[in-house]
Formats: C-alpha cells, sequence, structure tokens
C-alpha cells in the first residue's frame, strides 16, 4: 500500500452502490487504484463480477464488512474469500476470523474500539479505543488497523494520531471524510490510508467541473497537498 493511499468506497451509507460496476470507469480514469466495496448492498454475482473488473483495471481490491453479529460476519469472511479481495477491512470478531484468513494472502484490518449501529458508529473514550488498537495489532494476522475516527465524539485529529502512534501496523480511517480538512487530520496524524464514498458520489469536495472523476482528481490533489505539508 503506497503511503498515504486513497481508497475510493463504491459505496453510499454503508452500502456499495447500485451501479458500482457502471461507476467504475469514472474511477479507473481518474487514476484511484485503490477501490473498495462492502459486503452489502448488491448479490454476491454482482459484488464478484466487480471484484473482476476491479482488478482488470490493474487495481487494489478492498471489501469492508459492516455486519456486527457473529454469523453475518462470518458469513462475509467467507464471501471475501470467495470473490478474492486483496484487504478485508472492518469486522470486530476477530478470534473467530483470524482462523479462516489464516494462509490465505488477504490482508486482514479489523475495527478497533466498541462498534454500533449501521451506518457503524465507534464509542467509548479515546484511551479505550487505543487500548483495542494495540491488542488488535498486537495480534498475528492482522495486518493492520481499520478506524472509524470520524465516527466518533472525541477529538479525531488526536484520536488519529493516537492510534497511530500506538500501534506498530497500518492504520486506515474510514467513514465521513467529506472535506479536505479531514484529510489533511488523517495524512498529519500519520495515518497509512483513508477511504472515501459517499462524500465523492455526492460532489462534497471543491472541483473544477461536476462529476465523480472530477471528484476523485480533487480528493487525490488534496492528499498530495496535504502529504507535501508533512513533509516540510
Amino acid at each position: 500500500m503506497a503511503h498515504p493511499a486513497f481508497i475510493f468506497m463504491l459505496t453510499s451509507n454503508d452500502r456499495t452502490i447500485p451501479d458500482a460496476l457502471e461507476q467504475l470507469p469514472a474511477v479507473i480514469a481518474a487514476g484511484v487504484r485503490h477501490i473498495g466495496f462492502k459486503d452489502i448492498g448488491l448479490p454476491f454475482d454482482d459484488l464478484a463480477t466487480l471484484q473482476r473488473a476491479i482488478k482488470a483495471a490493474g487495481a487494489t481490491s478492498y471489501l469492508e464488512v459492516v455486519s456486527l453479529d457473529r454469523e453475518s460476519e462470518l458469513s462475509s469472511v467467507r464471501s471475501a474469500l470467495r470473490l478474492g479481495v486483496d484487504y478485508m477491512l472492518g469486522g470486530t470478531h476477530v478470534d473467530d476470523v483470524l482462523p479462516l484468513i489464516k494462509d490465505t494472502g488477504i490482508r486482514y484490518y479489523p475495527f478497533p474500539g466498541r462498534i454500533t449501529g449501521h451506518p457503524s458508529i465507534l464509542e467509548g473514550a479515546p484511551e479505550d479505543i487505543v487500548a483495542s488498537a494495540r491488542m488488535l495489532a498486537a495480534r498475528e494476522g492482522v495486518h493492520g488497523l481499520d478506524l472509524l475516527a470520524y465516527r466518533a465524539a472525541v477529538d479525531v485529529p488526536e484520536l488519529i494520531s493516537a492510534v497511530c502512534e500506538a500501534v506498530g501496523k497500518p492504520v486506515i480511517v474510514a467513514g465521513s471524510i467529506d472535506r479536505p480538512e479531514r484529510i489533511h487530520a488523517v495524512i498529519s496524524g500519520k495515518a497509512a490510508g483513508f477511504t472515501v464514498g459517499t462524500a465523492a458520489l455526492d460532489g462534497r469536495f471543491p472541483a473544477a467541473l461536476p462529476g465523480l472523476t472530477h471528484q476523485l482528481v480533487s480528493i487525490a490533489a488534496i492528499t498530495a497537498q496535504a502529504q507535501r505539508l508533512t513533509e516540510l
């Protein structure tokens, strides 16, 4: 994973969008090569078609698990394995997931902290979230963390920095990144990557022209600017 990686999620409100496959050419045209989707919103066969198209375009694929109960999560994990995605983000039942993905090559980034609801919310005090992150990152088979920082009622830039400093593995910040200031906070906090979905589809970022391709080009430019600032 390039640092920092901008991962575009073909999702809205924590569901894969119905026209994800039709939107994919615009994503590729924008130069985005980290592309993800959720485990809900489309039938499995449609997700399989989407996965094949992402890989055919030379991109890295990500599936984010948003199931909260154990059985649904394990079903989602099995789907991720059948699909052959490169990264699996999210989920909370780590002890149950690790045996399923052992020796599969999939990169696993579970959620630290206490996750509730849909769309997912991160609950708990910052020190508890950091402690959870540290514990998860210490597990063999956990390759990184999927931090729902902007879904938490805390000082988010401080939380990102604290989690990234506390763990020795990459942290992806996911959820509700919908303005340049939040991208800057993610990158200054030393996260390895971040996801954007709904905000780009809704045209929330400043761009010269309307349309998804221009949104994604704008996000890439904001990311590059933020990275340059961290290097000064």
